[in-house]
């Protein structure tokens, strides 16, 4: 890893990958409403491909978010712009789909929450704003950070991660080009190299499709690894609505054979928590027992009742 410290890299965006014109939609503005839909889409039908061939570590990434939440840890998104904005969107929900406490994974964007509704693009070249922002969550080695930048050169993100690198956190960094500073600086690299956007520079397009792809991944394999899903199902969804009150109690009947009206009055028993529930249901133990053996068995519910059928 290379330590110097960020800085802007103009002449090394003019040369990104994802800066380049595309030769396949080099007349697209000539083209009639159809003919944008059907190129556009040809774009996007290959960015799977490119995900595809970054799975080993994406893999390694989440093995290591993993460790970090068995370690009491963090998953730390950075980014800016479109970056940031899916990253906060993964952060967000992480809680009503995983029932995790909203400090455990979180997100950090270039101009703070204002930057989610409105374009700040200067804050994006602020190294020193990155490390301020990073510190006002105390980094420490049990964490993951994660820095996201479709460019691989935002200064934001960068000075993010330098400081993370001295505090002892794990260092990810997903990029579509290469090479680039930000997959030099981490420990683990994700390249998704998905080529010339339609629209040459618009990163929100194949690139940001890509990020959100990987940052499904990110968080959905570790919450799985870590025990929050039971079989396919949400078991630690956290119902605060009825859509997601209706879910659990969808989810419990199926696990466990009982009617809906049953589901629910269990349900009502453990404050709509859908695992001590399943365990009493399944075992025919009270909430205290079934609250017990959750906890011996690190919250992995197939440890109690066994895997899903």
């Amino acid at each position: 890893m290379n330590d110097e410290q960020p800085a802007p890299d103009a002449e090394g965006l003019e040369r990104a990958l994802t800066e380049a014109r595309n030769p396949r939609t080099s007349d697209i503005d000539q083209c009639d409403t159809l003919e944008i839909l059907r190129r556009l889409n040809a774009e996007d039908a290959t960015v799977a491909e490119a995900v595809r061939a970054a799975l080993p570590q994406i893999a390694q990434a989440v093995e290591a978010i993993v460790a970090a939440f068995r370690q009491g840890g963090r998953l730390i998104y950075v980014g800016a712009g479109t970056s940031g904005r899916l990253a906060m969107l993964d952060a967000v929900e992480c809680v009503p789909t995983f029932g995790t406490d909203p400090s455990q994974v979180v997100a950090l964007i270039a101009g703070g929450p204002a930057a989610l509704t409105r374009s700040i693009e200067g804050a994006e070249d602020d190294a020193e704003a990155g490390r301020r922002d990073l510190e006002a969550l105390s980094p420490s080695a049990r964490d993951v950070v994660v820095g996201l930048a479709a460019s691989g050169r935002t200064p934001y993100v960068l000075g993010a991660l330098a400081l993370a690198r001295e505090r002892g956190a794990c260092t990810v960094g997903l990029a579509c080009n290469a090479p680039c500073p930000l997959l030099e600086r981490v420990h683990i690299g994700i390249l998704v190299l998905v080529g010339p956007e339609a629209i040459a520079g618009s990163t929100r397009l194949k690139a940001g499709t890509a990020q959100k792809m990987v940052l499904n991944m990110l968080s959905t394999a570790s919450m799985i690894r870590w025990g929050k899903v039971y079989g396919n199902l949400m078991v630690d969804v956290r119902p605060t609505n009825r859509k997601l009150k209706n879910r659990a109690e969808r989810i419990v009947s199926e696990v466990t054979g009982l009617r809906p009206e049953e589901a629910r009055a269990l349900l009502e028993e453990t404050a709509y928590r859908v695992k001590p529930a399943i365990v009493m249901a399944v075992l025919g133990l009270s909430l205290a027992e079934a609250e017990a053996r959750l906890e011996a068995a690190e919250g992995i519910l197939a440890r109690v009742i066994g895997p899903a059928r």
